[in-house]
């Protein structure tokens, strides 16, 4: 047997989903987290980590929409490990993203009267979640609120981070109040 006879029998292995010396196996290539569900189809699901941003491409859908927020766990899909694929679901839940009708409450207008403009404020709701209180030109606040709710995938990877599951845009000329509410 030549050295090239081992390489084809290891490859072989590799491509039948055995272990190989050359391939990490086991648990520690699992990734425990949150997820937000960006793209769901039928046979495949595009999922990104709320923490890292890191993006995991799955190879196939147990049955997640976009819009969802996922606890679990991913595991590489070998040999090459380039997809993903979900081990275990924890907790999931739906994510939504809308704009009130309601103005900013006085309590965000007096957050928002003691600083510049282009600043955030946090500002910690009592129980679940945040207020972003965010001051911006007064011609400017209807694209502000365009601006949230276009960047989709961005705020609801916020609200899951947080652990919540609606959040609201609210404004008033020159402030714009991003409410992520349980």
């Amino acid at each position: 047997m030549t050295d090239r006879d081992l390489d084809v029998d290891a490859l072989e292995r590799a491509l039948a989903g055995q272990a190989t010396d050359a391939a990490p196996t086991g648990d520690s290539d699992e990734k425990d987290g949150t997820f937000l569900v960006t793209h769901a189809e039928a046979d495949s699901a595009v999922l990104r980590d709320v923490d890292s941003g890191q993006v995991h491409a799955l190879s196939s859908n147990p049955g997640l929409e976009a819009g969802e927020a996922v606890e679990g766990t991913l595991a590489p899909d070998p040999p090459m490990n380039v997809s993903w694929q979900v081990v275990e679901v924890g907790e999931r839940h739906e994510l939504s993203l809308s704009e009130s009708d309601e103005p900013a409450t006085g309590h965000a207008l007096e957050v928002a009267a003691e600083q510049d403009v282009g600043e955030l404020t946090r500002v910690e709701r009592a129980g679940t979640g945040e207020l972003h209180v965010v001051s911006v030109p007064e011609g400017e606040t209807e694209d502000a609120v365009t601006d949230v709710l276009e960047d989709r995938d961005a705020t609801l990877a916020r609200a899951a981070r947080l652990g919540v599951r609606r959040v609201e845009v609210r404004s008033a000329p020159g402030v714009v109040v991003v409410r992520y509410l349980p």
